[in-house]
């Protein structure tokens, strides 16, 4: 499946704001950030219930994603099984 953007681009741009906010960090007084911090997280937890994913959904979707990326089956939980038998 081929994406519709430049993974290497979006990559490079997700570094260098992780680089941007951590001089932030750096730059600002404690207070600041962690405040600021603490009301990012506070608003991700009021939004919570907006979002149309189910627990459920969730769960299942990693599954698939980790089934993809290993040749070991794994189970409901999306840990990897034993394929030998004893």
């Amino acid at each position: 499946m081929e994406l519709g953007f430049d993974r290497e681009k979006n990559r490079q741009e997700r570094l260098a704001f992780v680089r941007e906010y951590a001089l932030w960090v750096r730059r600002v007084p404690n207070e600041v950030w962690s405040r600021e911090q603490a009301d990012l997280i506070d608003a991700f937890l009021a939004n919570a219930g907006n979002y149309a994913l189910s627990r459920a959904r969730y769960l299942e979707m990693q599954r698939d994603i980790a089934e993809r990326r290993r040749p070991v089956p794994v189970d409901e939980h999306g840990c990897a099984r034993s394929t030998e038998t004893s």
